[in-house]
């Protein structure tokens, strides 16, 4: 090996492996021109940590201002943990595309219109709610494509795209609705659900009852007069929420498809030019957002047992929130899902705890623009910290 004329044998005079090169040689013996990291410096250039330095942060506040209110009984923790697998189902979906440098503000019209699309034919053409279901996740991942396929197609900025998407279907719904049952809810959806064995089993009511009996009769839990206890088990929405998280981090962080994602937010070009099918992957994003926008309907239908015209009002904005304080970039190529599960744990602890203490629960919306900034304002600071190493 030759370097800057100089020979460097491949065996030292002993008969060991070779010398190492002086590049090597420097960066052993602790050359200032090699930059050393502390773990400090690691843990903060990880797009998760504002999420979870702020999910302690928040769990410390309430705990010291509601300890003693019961937010932290097993109906409590169940009650915020329910809000907070709703806004995470939709955060997932919203990271991901983020991460590729889109957005969808669709997702909130989506949640009411899959609401009607369950609705109406299991009410009024009197479906299988099983087959209504199945048909509001079609419809909504076709609508999600042909979203994805109008940002790709005519390259306008899927905000623009996204936007009128969200005045459509949000009409549709008003007018569905008023068409069908002359006003702009539909009931009676969740006694069907409850008999269907496959919805109930999937979307409706809560799992692993025995062992909440169990943890009521030893004191875990609060029980009622009938027997039974005040917490009858673990929301089904819960259980989807962690399987989404994990299914998307997983993703996200071991396959090609994830690297992928992060390609394309980072420089869509520079992935084309290198194999990466661009278009593909932003219009299966934007399908996976539909995706999570139907099941967030469909598990609201057949637990509150009917759908409105008004359903996932402003949703759209608090799954970009939740993304945004996770620490995904609003530019792209930089997230993380663990992080937006944070970020939608946050929201359900401050939007349910701030009912056990004596705040006005107006002071919501405050908290949580606030925490809007700090996040991005964070994300700016690490993101110009990364790219300076």
């Amino acid at each position: 090996m030759g370097v800057a004329g100089k020979h460097f044998p491949s065996h030292a005079p002993d008969g060991s492996d070779a010398a190492t090169p002086p590049a090597s040689n420097a960066a052993a013996a602790g050359d200032e021109r090699v930059r050393k990291e502390s773990w400090f410096g690691h843990l903060l250039g990880r797009p998760e940590f504002a999420a979870i330095s702020g999910t302690v942060l928040v769990f410390a506040v309430f705990a010291i201002g509601a300890g003693g209110s019961g937010m932290f009984d097993l109906d409590g923790v169940m009650n915020w943990s329910q809000v907070a697998a709703y806004l995470g189902i939709l955060s997932v979906g919203a990271c991901l595309l983020m991460i590729a440098g889109e957005f969808d503000l669709s997702i909130g019209s989506m949640i009411g219109f899959a609401g009607m699309m369950v609705a109406i034919p299991t009410m009024y053409f009197h479906w299988p709610i099983a087959l209504s279901i199945l048909f509001a996740f079609v419809g909504c991942t076709a609508l999600g494509a042909l979203n994805g396929y109008l940002v790709m197609r005519t390259r306008l900025p899927s905000f623009i795209v996204t936007l009128a998407f969200l005045f459509i279907l949000r009409g549709l719904t008003l007018a569905l609705s008023i068409m069908f049952a002359d006003r702009t809810i539909v009931s009676g959806v969740g006694d069907v659900a409850k008999a269907d064995f496959i919805t109930n089993l999937l979307f409706h009511g809560t799992a692993f009852k025995g062992l909440f009996v169990g943890l009521a009769h030893i004191g875990i839990g609060k029980m009622l007069d009938n027997g039974q206890p005040l917490v009858p088990g673990i929301p089904k929405v819960i259980l989807w929420w962690i399987a989404l998280v994990i299914i998307g981090a997983f993703t996200l962080a071991k396959t090609r498809y994830g690297n992928w994602i992060f390609a394309v937010g980072g420089d869509a070009n520079a992935a084309k030019n290198v194999g990466v099918p661009v278009k593909r992957v932003k219009i299966s994003l934007f399908m996976l957002t539909a995706f999570c926008s139907c099941l967030f309907a469909v598990l609201q239908v057949c637990d509150i047992g009917s759908a409105a015209a008004d359903r996932g009002l402003q949703k759209e904005f608090e799954a970009i929130i939740a993304a945004v304080i996770g620490g995904s970039l609003l530019t792209g190529g930089y997230g993380s899902v663990i992080g937006a599960a944070f970020g939608a744990l946050i929201f359900g602890v401050v939007q349910i705890g701030i009912t056990y203490t004596n705040i006005d629960s107006d002071w919501f919306r405050v908290f949580l623009g606030g925490m809007l900034l700090v996040a991005v304002l964070f994300n700016h600071y690490v993101r110009r910290r990364v790219a300076q190493s």
